[in-house]
């Protein structure tokens, strides 16, 4: 009897002992979600010595992100080595970045962020409210690249050491956005850092080397305060063009690849160990009008009969480097999108009565000076086909692509082929001080009405009437959306798909 009880006793105990460590670990995992620690920190990932090498062919000169206007930097190091107050998503959506949350006030006055607990630097230096306080003061100070999407900015404080809030001036309900790109960067206020060939930040990755002839290779950074990356080293190879490129990819030398030139990815796709995969750009193609006052487009009718006289439908099926058809100044990822396709369908009959409603006819028109940059001189040969089917007549002038743009800014076009950068081209025609030359005191309006909203959902609805405003108008005819393009090795996965072409996130890629 007594050895019954002992054992009895000591099955009590053990029931006991389970029970308290389960009610411990659930404790401490309940802490850590509340206080936004990781719940398995610093385990280490299960392909932690794994590396893959990137294929790109956009090289950055230097790594000073703060100062280097163009995208290859940018695409390179936010979201691996830098962070951001807001990121976002593979959709553009916003999402919380060093910020786990953020409010704003009735009047869109005051924006309050409340940051993530636990947050470090790469080099072990804590990050808090204060060097988000810096890093903002530091870009406008500078006028470094995001200054001007703090235009609006009247101070920035900490009220303490995970709180930050952003007075404005004015309402700018795109302040989010701006703070998920290079505005919202986060530096260490206390490190030296020599910009040009360093970078230091909160990211997954750390730089461990920068050769200006070709590479960049990230390092994983193992005291990330976030979920670690799924390879420990990532090599982001710069090639001089698609074609090296694509030899590259035959040649087994690179894991993930990303071609400027859809065509060049298409190519590939004969090879069975090769996924490819179309995303969605920011950017669009479009036909510029010249609506300056001594241009025939400065005549709404005459922007309206080149819409119809155009089959974008057709232009953007045959692309490959085509997301799909686009209406108005507003692409799929954007805040405040709207299919507008519907607005200028394909009608040379239409065009054509358009055109006859003028005094001359197609005389009025005089001849059309059509500017094409070289790698779409197959959508200029189509624009001019059209054109003439309904009696224009067209000059087409094919250049480089520096010209083409500089053509344009100096107003030196009748009709321009022309690529779009990113996700603000609709600013472009909301006011009067645009490349395009288009004034219209309707279009500006709306366009304030949306930029002064107080909220985002009141934004996005305005955006909406104010990207419908503009097409209707013909400001210009916007073809299609551009696509993006990874090529992955089978062995690849969790790689990104939208918006390659400005930002790649590498931290969930895992190789197999």
């Amino acid at each position: 009897m007594q050895h019954r009880r002992s054992n009895t006793s000591l099955r009590s105990w053990l029931i006991f002992a389970a029970t308290a460590l389960a009610l411990a670990a659930i404790g401490w995992v309940v802490w850590s979600l509340a206080t936004n620690h990781d719940v398995l920190p610093h385990i280490d990932s299960a392909h932690s010595d794994t590396s893959i090498t990137v294929g790109l062919t956009d090289a950055p000169q230097s790594l000073d992100i703060r100062t280097d206007g163009g995208t290859a930097v940018e695409r390179a190091l936010i979201g691996n080595v830098y962070e951001t107050l807001v990121t976002r998503d593979n959709d553009n959506t916003l999402q919380p970045g060093l910020a786990k949350s953020w409010k704003v006030s009735d009047d869109g006055l005051t924006y309050t962020f409340t940051m993530r607990s636990g947050l470090r630097f790469s080099n072990g230096h804590a990050l808090d409210a204060d060097d988000v306080v810096w890093s903002l003061q530091q870009t406008v100070k500078n006028q470094y690249q995001g200054a001007g999407d703090l235009a609006a900015l009247k101070s920035v404080e900490s009220r303490d050491s995970r709180t930050v809030a952003i007075t404005l001036a004015k309402p700018d309900p795109t302040l989010p956005r701006a703070l998920a790109g290079r505005a919202g960067i986060v530096y260490d206020s206390t490190a030296k850092v020599s910009y040009a060939s360093e970078a230091l930040g909160s990211g997954p990755f750390t730089v461990a080397r920068f050769d200006k002839r070709g590479t960049i290779t990230l390092e994983r950074n193992d005291d990330y305060w976030g979920a670690e990356a799924g390879v420990a080293r990532v090599t982001l190879h710069y090639y001089a063009d698609d074609n090296a490129l694509a030899e590259a990819v035959r040649g087994n030398v690179v894991d993930l690849a990303l071609p400027g030139d859809a065509a060049t990815a298409n190519a590939l796709a004969g090879d069975t160990a090769l996924t490819i995969t179309h995303g969605t750009s920011t950017s669009k193609v479009m036909l510029a009008l010249n609506n300056g006052t001594d241009s025939i487009f400065s005549d709404q009718q005459a922007r309206k009969a080149i819409r119809h006289a155009v089959d974008a439908g057709s232009i953007a099926a045959s692309r490959p480097d085509s997301a799909g058809a686009l209406g108005g100044p507003i692409g799929r990822l954007e805040p405040g999108y709207e299919d507008l396709t519907g607005l200028f369908p394909y009608d040379p009959g239409t065009a054509s009565a358009l055109i006859n409603n003028f005094i001359a006819g197609a005389s009025y028109f005089g001849v059309i000076d059509l500017v094409v940059p070289q790698q779409y001189e197959d959508i200029g040969n189509t624009v001019a086909t059209q054109l003439q089917a309904v009696g224009l007549s067209v000059r087409t002038d094919v250049v480089d692509g520096a010209t083409a743009e500089q053509r344009i800014a100096d107003g030196q076009y009748t009709i321009a082929v022309t690529a779009t950068s990113g996700d603000d081209d609709a600013a472009a025609f909301g006011t009067s001080d645009n490349v395009f030359r288009y004034t219209s005191g309707t279009a500006q309006e709306a366009y304030g009405n949306a930029t002064g909203a107080t909220n985002d959902k009141d934004y996005q609805e305005r955006m909406r009437a104010f990207a419908k405003t503009v097409s209707q108008d013909a400001a210009a005819d916007w073809l299609y959306q551009r696509n993006t393009t990874v090529v992955a090795r089978d062995h690849a996965s969790g790689y990104p798909t939208n918006m390659t072409d400005r930002y790649l996130p590498l931290a969930g890629i895992v190789k197999k």
